[in-house]
């Protein structure tokens, strides 16, 4: 047995493996490399039209799969696969992917449609698919969510889509909704001027619309009144915090006396028994 002839065939192979995964690594890193530029290259062009950030993250994470896709293939030519038997498998693998993850590509439809439409964009606080937050990114499949506990949250594009969308941030301000509990023995026309007094004084407090405050109901403590000022959505927690303090200091000063229920209580007398 010729060792040696066995011996050369080995390292030549070897050798050509060798260089072939060396050549395939230097082929990953450079393409990497590549579509990173590129991916930034398109971001910027499109940055310089004044695309807005939803639709430019959308088309960055959109250029970024199909440029690894054909880096893929590139690498598996490298290596003599026959790339037009590989994109016939791909396809079919896509179909048999596809009809196993009908929820996958149904996200991805989603995404277009969110970016297309344009219920929200980056930015915005909103409120859908049981999440309320605001907006950091529009993927293909999934849109990020920082809640106001600044907790990221993953929401799939289908569940966003397929649910009702409440904007905050489309209007160019939003009401504040509390109530504040009133004795009846109190003069509901002076409770309601030093309320509103009150509420003009807070910051970021709307002037237009300005701040309502009506009777919302009765209890038998006395009337409850809807307190209602406007703000800016940013300012949404600070006029409402400051909101619940005024109703505190103007309530408890002790203008007005405190709600306590008053019950009415009839003695009946007894029939004096007959004899």
């Amino acid at each position: 047995m010729n060792w040696q002839g066995i011996l050369n065939t080995v390292q030549t192979t070897v050798t050509g493996v060798g260089l072939q995964v060396i050549g395939a690594i230097v082929l990953y890193i450079v393409g990497r490399w590549l579509i990173s530029f590129a991916v930034g290259l398109v971001q910027k062009g499109l940055a310089q039209q004044k695309i807005e950030p939803t639709l430019l993250r959308f088309l960055g994470n959109t250029v970024a799969v199909v440029l690894n896709i054909t880096l893929v293939i590139a690498i598996l030519g490298y290596f003599g696969v026959q790339t037009t038997s590989f994109a016939a498998l791909l396809a079919g693998a896509g179909l048999a992917i596809g009809s196993a993850w009908g929820g996958l590509l149904a996200n991805f439809a989603a995404g277009i449609f969110l970016v297309v439409l344009r219920p929200f964009k980056v930015g915005d606080f909103i409120s859908a698919g049981g999440i309320t937050g605001t907006v950091e990114e529009v993927g293909l499949f999934v849109t990020t969510v920082d809640t106001p506990d600044n907790v990221r949250t993953f929401v799939g594009n289908n569940k966003l889509f397929s649910d009702n969308i409440q904007n905050f941030s489309a209007n160019a301000y939003r009401r504040v909704e509390l109530s504040a509990q009133v004795s009846g023995a109190a003069d509901p026309k002076q409770v309601i001027a030093a309320m509103k007094a009150r509420l003009k004084q807070i910051p970021n407090v709307a002037v237009k619309p300005e701040p309502e405050v009506v009777i919302a109901s009765f209890t038998p403590a006395g009337p409850v009144f809807a307190v209602r000022p406007y703000t800016h959505n940013d300012t949404y927690w600070q006029v409402y915090f400051d909101t619940n303090l005024a109703i505190r200091e103007v309530l408890g000063d002790g203008t007005f006396p405190s709600p306590m229920p008053v019950f009415g209580i009839q003695q009946v007398g007894e029939t004096a028994p007959r004899v």
